[in-house]
Protein backbone atom coordinates (compact mmCIF):
# COMPACT_ATOMS: atom_id res chain seq x y z
CA UNK A 1 0.00 0.00 0.00
CA UNK A 2 1.03 3.65 -0.62
CA UNK A 3 -0.51 6.46 1.13
CA UNK A 4 -0.23 10.47 -0.03
CA UNK A 5 -1.58 13.55 1.35
CA UNK A 6 -2.02 17.15 0.15
CA UNK A 7 -3.11 20.21 2.10
CA UNK A 8 -5.69 22.89 1.16
CA UNK A 9 -4.71 25.98 1.54
CA UNK A 10 -6.68 30.03 2.45
CA UNK A 11 -5.76 32.30 0.23
CA UNK A 12 -4.70 35.59 2.25
CA UNK A 13 -4.09 38.18 -1.00
CA UNK A 14 -4.56 38.26 -4.62
CA UNK A 15 -6.95 35.67 -5.41
CA UNK A 16 -8.69 35.86 -8.63
CA UNK A 17 -5.42 37.03 -10.29
CA UNK A 18 -4.32 33.47 -10.78
CA UNK A 19 -6.52 32.82 -13.05
CA UNK A 20 -5.18 32.56 -16.98
CA UNK A 21 -7.23 35.06 -18.59
CA UNK A 22 -6.02 37.69 -16.21
CA UNK A 23 -2.77 36.96 -15.75
CA UNK A 24 -1.72 35.98 -19.55
CA UNK A 25 -2.12 39.89 -20.04
CA UNK A 26 -1.34 41.61 -16.78
CA UNK A 27 0.74 38.81 -14.37
CA UNK A 28 -0.82 37.89 -11.61
CA UNK A 29 0.08 37.11 -7.55
CA UNK A 30 -1.07 35.86 -4.74
CA UNK A 31 -0.01 35.26 -0.90
CA UNK A 32 -1.46 31.95 0.39
CA UNK A 33 -0.57 29.31 3.04
CA UNK A 34 -1.93 25.88 3.91
CA UNK A 35 -3.30 24.01 6.80
CA UNK A 36 -3.34 21.19 8.42
CA UNK A 37 -6.53 19.56 6.77
CA UNK A 38 -5.70 17.05 3.90
CA UNK A 39 -6.71 15.32 1.04
CA UNK A 40 -5.52 11.49 1.06
CA UNK A 41 -5.14 8.93 -1.72
CA UNK A 42 -4.61 5.25 -0.83
CA UNK A 43 -3.03 3.10 -3.68
CA UNK A 44 -3.63 -0.77 -3.38
CA UNK A 45 -1.75 -3.43 -6.03
CA UNK A 46 -3.99 -6.51 -6.77
CA UNK A 47 -4.66 -9.39 -8.57
CA UNK A 48 -7.24 -8.06 -11.06
CA UNK A 49 -7.73 -6.55 -14.71
CA UNK A 50 -9.80 -3.76 -13.72
CA UNK A 51 -9.06 -0.56 -12.33
CA UNK A 52 -10.98 0.71 -9.11
CA UNK A 53 -11.74 4.07 -7.54
CA UNK A 54 -13.70 4.97 -4.10
CA UNK A 55 -14.33 8.46 -2.94
CA UNK A 56 -15.80 8.55 0.49
CA UNK A 57 -16.59 12.23 0.18
CA UNK A 58 -19.01 11.34 -2.75
CA UNK A 59 -20.13 8.51 -1.55
CA UNK A 60 -19.60 6.78 -5.21
CA UNK A 61 -17.22 4.00 -6.92
CA UNK A 62 -15.84 3.40 -10.23
CA UNK A 63 -14.75 0.39 -11.81
CA UNK A 64 -13.38 -0.06 -15.16
CA UNK A 65 -14.73 -2.81 -17.22
CA UNK A 66 -11.49 -4.98 -18.57
CA UNK A 67 -13.62 -6.45 -21.37
CA UNK A 68 -14.55 -2.97 -23.40
CA UNK A 69 -11.84 -1.27 -25.01
CA UNK A 70 -9.79 1.29 -23.31
CA UNK A 71 -9.72 4.85 -24.87
CA UNK A 72 -6.29 5.43 -25.54
CA UNK A 73 -7.29 8.88 -27.32
CA UNK A 74 -6.79 12.26 -25.60
CA UNK A 75 -10.55 12.81 -25.69
CA UNK A 76 -11.65 14.36 -22.27
CA UNK A 77 -13.29 12.11 -19.67
CA UNK A 78 -16.20 12.31 -18.28
CA UNK A 79 -18.98 10.75 -15.97
CA UNK A 80 -18.05 9.37 -12.23
CA UNK A 81 -15.00 10.36 -10.65
CA UNK A 82 -13.76 12.27 -13.89
CA UNK A 83 -10.96 13.67 -12.07
CA UNK A 84 -9.05 10.52 -10.40
CA UNK A 85 -9.61 8.94 -13.52
CA UNK A 86 -8.04 11.70 -16.14
CA UNK A 87 -4.92 11.91 -13.72
CA UNK A 88 -4.78 7.72 -14.26
CA UNK A 89 -5.34 8.31 -17.79
CA UNK A 90 -2.46 10.79 -17.83
CA UNK A 91 -0.10 7.90 -16.16
CA UNK A 92 -1.50 4.86 -18.17
CA UNK A 93 -2.47 2.98 -15.79
CA UNK A 94 -5.33 0.54 -16.88
CA UNK A 95 -5.87 -2.25 -14.56
CA UNK A 96 -4.52 -3.91 -11.23
CA UNK A 97 -4.75 -0.89 -8.99
CA UNK A 98 -7.36 0.06 -6.16
CA UNK A 99 -7.22 4.17 -5.43
CA UNK A 100 -9.36 5.36 -2.23
CA UNK A 101 -10.10 9.08 -1.90
CA UNK A 102 -10.56 10.64 1.71
CA UNK A 103 -10.45 14.31 2.84
CA UNK A 104 -10.74 16.46 6.36
CA UNK A 105 -12.78 18.79 4.60
CA UNK A 106 -16.34 18.78 3.03
CA UNK A 107 -15.24 19.56 -1.19
CA UNK A 108 -16.42 22.91 -2.55
CA UNK A 109 -15.21 24.70 0.34
CA UNK A 110 -13.64 27.53 -0.96
CA UNK A 111 -10.07 25.57 0.13
CA UNK A 112 -8.88 24.53 -3.32
CA UNK A 113 -9.96 21.05 -2.44
CA UNK A 114 -10.43 19.81 -6.38
CA UNK A 115 -6.88 21.11 -6.88
CA UNK A 116 -5.63 19.76 -3.59
CA UNK A 117 -6.91 15.88 -4.96
CA UNK A 118 -5.49 16.41 -8.29
CA UNK A 119 -1.89 16.81 -6.83
CA UNK A 120 -2.24 13.90 -3.85
CA UNK A 121 -2.96 11.72 -6.79
CA UNK A 122 -0.36 12.72 -9.18
CA UNK A 123 2.48 12.65 -5.84
CA UNK A 124 1.28 9.06 -5.24
CA UNK A 125 1.38 7.93 -9.03
CA UNK A 126 4.47 8.94 -9.83
CA UNK A 127 6.04 7.80 -7.07
CA UNK A 128 4.88 4.74 -7.58
CA UNK A 129 5.74 4.62 -11.17
CA UNK A 130 8.96 5.29 -10.17
CA UNK A 131 8.97 8.82 -11.57
CA UNK A 132 9.14 11.45 -8.70
CA UNK A 133 8.70 14.82 -9.38
CA UNK A 134 10.34 17.90 -7.83
CA UNK A 135 7.55 20.68 -6.68
CA UNK A 136 7.17 22.49 -9.25
CA UNK A 137 6.89 20.00 -11.97
CA UNK A 138 3.65 18.73 -9.65
CA UNK A 139 2.13 21.65 -9.33
CA UNK A 140 2.63 22.43 -13.14
CA UNK A 141 1.36 18.95 -14.20
CA UNK A 142 -1.33 19.09 -12.23
CA UNK A 143 -2.93 22.74 -14.01
CA UNK A 144 -2.03 21.04 -17.40
CA UNK A 145 -4.42 18.04 -16.23
CA UNK A 146 -7.01 20.75 -14.80
CA UNK A 147 -7.19 23.60 -16.90
CA UNK A 148 -5.52 22.20 -20.39
CA UNK A 149 -6.93 18.41 -20.35
CA UNK A 150 -9.88 18.68 -18.50
CA UNK A 151 -10.76 22.22 -19.95
CA UNK A 152 -11.50 23.52 -15.72
CA UNK A 153 -12.05 27.13 -15.42
CA UNK A 154 -9.95 27.27 -12.56
CA UNK A 155 -6.41 29.11 -11.53
CA UNK A 156 -3.47 27.81 -10.48
CA UNK A 157 -2.67 29.32 -7.10
CA UNK A 158 -4.03 25.90 -5.46
CA UNK A 159 -2.15 23.38 -7.06
CA UNK A 160 1.02 25.31 -5.90
CA UNK A 161 -0.07 26.18 -2.59
CA UNK A 162 -0.87 22.17 -2.14
CA UNK A 163 2.79 21.38 -4.11
CA UNK A 164 4.69 23.59 -2.05
CA UNK A 165 2.96 23.62 1.52
CA UNK A 166 3.76 27.03 3.93
CA UNK A 167 3.19 30.32 3.63
CA UNK A 168 4.17 31.92 0.36
CA UNK A 169 3.87 34.68 -2.29
CA UNK A 170 3.07 33.11 -6.03
CA UNK A 171 3.82 35.47 -8.93
CA UNK A 172 2.23 33.82 -12.32
CA UNK A 173 3.14 35.00 -15.82
CA UNK A 174 2.41 33.84 -19.29
CA UNK A 175 6.13 32.31 -19.18
CA UNK A 176 6.15 30.90 -15.39
CA UNK A 177 5.94 30.96 -11.81
CA UNK A 178 7.37 31.63 -9.36
CA UNK A 179 7.31 30.96 -5.63
CA UNK A 180 9.01 32.64 -2.72
CA UNK A 181 8.53 31.68 0.68
CA UNK A 182 7.32 34.68 2.98
CA UNK A 183 10.08 36.07 5.53
CA UNK A 184 7.95 36.10 8.19
CA UNK A 185 9.29 36.58 12.39
CA UNK A 186 7.60 33.34 14.28
CA UNK A 187 6.10 35.48 16.78
CA UNK A 188 4.29 37.11 13.64
CA UNK A 189 3.41 33.70 12.31
CA UNK A 190 1.77 32.67 15.40
CA UNK A 191 -0.56 35.82 15.86
CA UNK A 192 -1.63 35.04 12.54
CA UNK A 193 -2.69 31.53 12.74
CA UNK A 194 -4.15 32.43 16.41
CA UNK A 195 -6.21 35.38 14.99
CA UNK A 196 -7.48 33.58 11.49
CA UNK A 197 -10.34 32.60 11.95
CA UNK A 198 -12.43 30.04 10.02
CA UNK A 199 -16.14 29.39 9.80
CA UNK A 200 -18.59 26.70 8.03
CA UNK A 201 -20.98 28.07 6.15
CA UNK A 202 -23.37 24.63 5.43
CA UNK A 203 -23.06 25.22 2.17
CA UNK A 204 -20.69 23.32 -0.64
CA UNK A 205 -20.44 24.51 -4.47
CA UNK A 206 -19.56 24.71 -7.42
CA UNK A 207 -16.82 27.47 -8.12
CA UNK A 208 -17.17 26.37 -11.92
CA UNK A 209 -19.78 29.08 -12.55
CA UNK A 210 -18.48 31.94 -10.89
CA UNK A 211 -14.76 31.37 -12.11
CA UNK A 212 -16.33 31.07 -15.68
CA UNK A 213 -18.10 34.38 -15.25
CA UNK A 214 -14.90 36.11 -14.20
CA UNK A 215 -13.06 34.66 -16.90
CA UNK A 216 -14.86 35.77 -19.49
CA UNK A 217 -15.44 39.23 -17.98
CA UNK A 218 -11.48 39.26 -17.84
CA UNK A 219 -11.16 38.51 -21.64
CA UNK A 220 -13.58 40.94 -22.40
CA UNK A 221 -12.02 43.62 -20.17
CA UNK A 222 -14.59 43.85 -18.40
CA UNK A 223 -13.95 47.32 -16.71
CA UNK A 224 -15.50 46.59 -13.39
CA UNK A 225 -13.86 42.91 -12.94
CA UNK A 226 -10.39 43.82 -14.04
CA UNK A 227 -9.97 47.34 -12.10
CA UNK A 228 -11.55 44.85 -8.68
CA UNK A 229 -8.46 42.40 -10.24
CA UNK A 230 -5.96 45.65 -10.33
CA UNK A 231 -7.08 46.94 -6.54
CA UNK A 232 -6.40 43.29 -5.24
CA UNK A 233 -2.93 42.65 -6.76
CA UNK A 234 -2.09 45.61 -5.47
CA UNK A 235 -2.59 44.88 -2.08
CA UNK A 236 -0.08 41.95 -2.24
CA UNK A 237 2.56 44.54 -1.87
CA UNK A 238 0.35 46.11 1.14
CA UNK A 239 -0.05 42.29 2.75
CA UNK A 240 3.07 41.36 2.49
CA UNK A 241 4.88 44.35 3.89
CA UNK A 242 2.39 44.02 7.37
CA UNK A 243 3.54 40.19 7.64
CA UNK A 244 6.97 41.72 7.59
CA UNK A 245 6.05 44.39 9.95
CA UNK A 246 4.21 42.03 12.11
CA UNK A 247 1.08 44.85 11.68
CA UNK A 248 -1.61 42.43 11.45
CA UNK A 249 -4.57 44.77 12.26
CA UNK A 250 -3.45 46.64 9.33
CA UNK A 251 -3.70 42.83 7.39
CA UNK A 252 -7.22 42.49 8.70
CA UNK A 253 -8.39 46.31 6.99
CA UNK A 254 -6.81 44.94 3.64
CA UNK A 255 -8.97 41.89 4.71
CA UNK A 256 -11.91 43.84 4.50
CA UNK A 257 -11.03 46.09 1.50
CA UNK A 258 -10.33 42.71 -0.46
CA UNK A 259 -13.59 41.26 0.12
CA UNK A 260 -15.52 44.41 -0.74
CA UNK A 261 -13.55 44.35 -4.30
CA UNK A 262 -13.63 40.78 -4.48
CA UNK A 263 -18.02 40.61 -4.80
CA UNK A 264 -17.26 42.81 -7.42
CA UNK A 265 -15.68 40.00 -9.74
CA UNK A 266 -18.71 38.00 -10.78
CA UNK A 267 -22.52 37.57 -9.35
CA UNK A 268 -23.14 35.00 -6.77
CA UNK A 269 -20.14 35.44 -4.71
CA UNK A 270 -21.90 36.34 -1.78
CA UNK A 271 -25.30 36.11 -0.81
CA UNK A 272 -27.49 37.27 1.89
CA UNK A 273 -26.50 34.29 5.04
CA UNK A 274 -22.49 35.39 4.28
CA UNK A 275 -23.46 39.41 4.48
CA UNK A 276 -25.22 38.89 7.46
CA UNK A 277 -22.82 36.90 8.97
CA UNK A 278 -19.65 38.90 8.25
CA UNK A 279 -21.39 42.16 9.32
CA UNK A 280 -22.44 40.63 12.88
CA UNK A 281 -18.46 39.69 13.34
CA UNK A 282 -17.54 43.24 12.34
CA UNK A 283 -19.87 44.61 15.04
CA UNK A 284 -18.04 41.95 17.42
CA UNK A 285 -14.65 42.81 17.08
CA UNK A 286 -13.53 41.03 14.04
CA UNK A 287 -11.60 43.66 11.71
CA UNK A 288 -11.57 41.72 8.09
CA UNK A 289 -12.11 38.95 6.13
CA UNK A 290 -13.76 37.04 3.15
CA UNK A 291 -15.33 33.90 1.56
CA UNK A 292 -12.41 31.64 0.83
CA UNK A 293 -12.31 30.58 -2.92
CA UNK A 294 -14.42 31.48 -5.63
CA UNK A 295 -17.09 32.20 -3.53
CA UNK A 296 -20.94 31.17 -2.90
CA UNK A 297 -20.63 28.90 0.06
CA UNK A 298 -17.69 27.44 1.48
CA UNK A 299 -16.17 29.14 4.77
CA UNK A 300 -16.18 32.50 5.80
CA UNK A 301 -12.22 33.62 7.27
CA UNK A 302 -12.01 36.33 9.33
CA UNK A 303 -9.14 38.19 11.32
CA UNK A 304 -10.55 38.72 14.59
CA UNK A 305 -8.23 39.56 18.03
CA UNK A 306 -8.47 36.46 20.25
CA UNK A 307 -10.56 38.71 22.96
CA UNK A 308 -13.15 39.04 20.71
CA UNK A 309 -13.41 35.50 19.09
CA UNK A 310 -15.74 33.66 21.91
CA UNK A 311 -18.44 36.53 21.17
CA UNK A 312 -17.71 36.29 17.46
CA UNK A 313 -18.05 32.28 17.62
CA UNK A 314 -21.42 32.07 19.75
CA UNK A 315 -23.22 34.00 17.16
CA UNK A 316 -22.40 32.69 13.94
CA UNK A 317 -22.99 29.32 15.72
CA UNK A 318 -26.29 30.97 16.43
CA UNK A 319 -26.88 31.37 12.75
CA UNK A 320 -25.76 28.01 11.72
CA UNK A 321 -22.20 28.54 11.00
CA UNK A 322 -19.03 25.87 12.59
CA UNK A 323 -16.29 27.09 13.69
CA UNK A 324 -13.53 24.83 12.07
CA UNK A 325 -10.12 24.86 14.52
CA UNK A 326 -6.61 24.53 12.08
CA UNK A 327 -2.88 25.21 12.52
CA UNK A 328 -0.72 25.93 9.59
CA UNK A 329 1.07 23.13 7.17
CA UNK A 330 4.61 23.74 5.84
CA UNK A 331 5.04 20.46 4.07
CA UNK A 332 3.55 20.38 1.30
CA UNK A 333 2.49 17.35 -0.71
CA UNK A 334 4.14 14.27 0.75
CA UNK A 335 4.02 10.38 0.71
CA UNK A 336 3.24 9.10 4.04
CA UNK A 337 3.72 5.80 3.38
CA UNK A 338 4.66 3.10 0.95
CA UNK A 339 5.10 -0.45 1.99
CA UNK A 340 7.28 -1.50 -1.48
CA UNK A 341 4.29 -0.84 -3.55
CA UNK A 342 5.20 -0.28 -7.58
CA UNK A 343 3.25 -0.08 -10.84
CA UNK A 344 4.95 -2.44 -13.23
CA UNK A 345 4.20 -2.02 -16.88
CA UNK A 346 1.98 -4.85 -16.98
CA UNK A 347 -0.58 -2.47 -14.96
CA UNK A 348 -0.28 0.26 -18.18
CA UNK A 349 -1.88 0.93 -21.07
CA UNK A 350 -0.16 -1.34 -24.07
CA UNK A 351 1.27 1.79 -25.64
CA UNK A 352 2.30 3.46 -22.60
CA UNK A 353 4.45 0.42 -21.42
CA UNK A 354 5.62 0.34 -24.75
CA UNK A 355 6.74 3.47 -25.38
CA UNK A 356 8.25 4.32 -21.69
CA UNK A 357 8.63 6.76 -19.26
CA UNK A 358 10.03 9.79 -21.17
CA UNK A 359 7.21 9.19 -24.31
CA UNK A 360 4.64 9.12 -21.29
CA UNK A 361 5.50 11.95 -20.03
CA UNK A 362 5.75 14.48 -23.26
CA UNK A 363 3.13 13.05 -25.31
CA UNK A 364 0.26 15.19 -26.00
CA UNK A 365 1.72 17.57 -23.63
CA UNK A 366 2.85 21.98 -24.31
CA UNK A 367 6.26 23.05 -22.92
CA UNK A 368 5.90 23.37 -19.20
CA UNK A 369 6.41 27.35 -18.35
CA UNK A 370 9.35 27.84 -16.16
CA UNK A 371 8.86 27.52 -12.22
CA UNK A 372 11.06 29.02 -9.85
CA UNK A 373 11.44 29.10 -6.10
CA UNK A 374 12.89 32.63 -5.94
CA UNK A 375 15.74 32.76 -7.85
CA UNK A 376 16.13 28.73 -8.29
CA UNK A 377 14.00 26.64 -11.02
CA UNK A 378 11.70 24.47 -9.70
CA UNK A 379 12.64 21.08 -11.50
CA UNK A 380 16.27 21.29 -9.76
CA UNK A 381 14.62 21.33 -6.17
CA UNK A 382 14.31 18.09 -4.97
CA UNK A 383 10.53 17.03 -3.63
Amino acid sequence: MLIARAPVRISLAGGGTDLPAYFNQFGGVVINTTIDKYFYVFLRVYDGDSLQIASSDYSTFYRQNPRLKQDESDAPIEGTLRLPRTVLNHFGVARGLSMFLASEIPPGTGLGSSSTVTVAIIKALSTAIGEPLSKGDLAELACQIEIEQMAMPIGKQDQYAAAFGGLNEISFTESGCTVKPLDVSWETRQQLQDNLMLFFTGHSRNSADILREQTQASRKSSSSTVEALHRVKAMVEDVRACFVSGDLTAFGELLHENWLQKKRFAPGISNALIDESYETARQLGAVGGKITGAGGGGFLMLYCPRASQPAVTDALETKGLLRMDYKFDSTGARVLMNAGLSIQSAMLRPTVARNGAENRRSAGSPARPAVRIGNTLAGEVAS
